[in-house]
């Protein structure tokens, strides 16, 4: 599947969720009621699938005037690896790892740009929250120059989930941002490690930069006081690349 799909109706969109299908996000109308309703509803929540209530207008759009009963589900173009049966595979490898962590990152063109940058620099796997992060969508693989087809990307419940994670496979975590005083260019990477960016606004939650190994900033040196995140990454990246060189 090249491209995201929409599909529409309450049943379809239940039958898409117990089929494992990659949901990006479902939106309802307001007020829905019914007993099939409460049955989208409870698998929803299970799933933890992140929704949005929308006025009728938009989900006729969605659907193209189509009977959507209330509910249109945008399907990811893209099949999700599960983290942990990745690590095991990536610890298998002669490579040292190297995976990239995106906390919450929305905006598409900066994830597609980031994707593209991961593939480049022989990044393993990157990893999102489920919810609150930005679709893999007809825009991000167009922004990746369709290098999502060609990397991991792991969901996870939270972030945080992940750090337990690579902690049992000891590698070690570093987040970029402003709240220290070492810089990208004072750290190893000549290790199994995890780079972690935050969101444009926001940057790292700070429950995750309280749990990560180490911290590192990107040097500032005009009046401008941060960079667009999927260039930050890049330099993150590439100064991996240049250290295990």
């Amino acid at each position: 599947m090249e491209k995201s799909q929409n599909i529409f109706g309450i049943r379809a969109i239940i039958e898409a969720i117990e089929s494992d299908a990659s949901i990006n996000k479902i939106y309802l109308q307001k007020g829905l009621r019914g007993n099939l309703y409460y049955e989208l509803d409870k698998l929803i929540k299970s799933n933890k699938i992140a929704t949005s209530t929308v006025p009728v207008e938009k989900l006729d759009r969605l659907s193209k005037n189509n009977n959507h009963q209330g509910a249109v589900a945008q399907i990811s173009p893209i099949k999700f690896y599960d983290l942990e049966i990745l690590l095991e595979t990536i610890n298998k490898k002669e490579k040292t790892p190297l995976l990239l962590i995106l906390d919450q990152l929305s905006d598409v063109r900066n994830f597609g740009a980031i994707i593209r940058t991961a593939e480049c620099t022989g990044v393993d796997a990157i990893i999102i929250q489920k919810n609150g992060s930005a679709p893999v969508n007809a825009e991000t693989i167009k922004t990746s120059a369709g290098a999502a087809f060609k990397i991991p990307i792991c969901k996870v419940d939270h972030i945080k989930d992940a750090l337990f994670l690579l902690q049992a496979y000891d590698i070690k975590t570093v987040a970029a941002t402003e709240k220290t005083e070492t810089s990208v260019y004072d750290y190893n990477y000549n290790q199994p490690i995890a780079i972690i960016m935050g969101s444009e606004g926001k940057g790292i939650n700070p429950s995750v930069l309280k749990m990560v190994d180490y911290k590192a900033k990107l040097p500032l040196l005009g009046e401008i006081e941060s960079l667009n995140v999927s260039v930050a990454c890049g330099v993150f990246l590439y100064e991996a690349i240049r250290q295990r060189q």
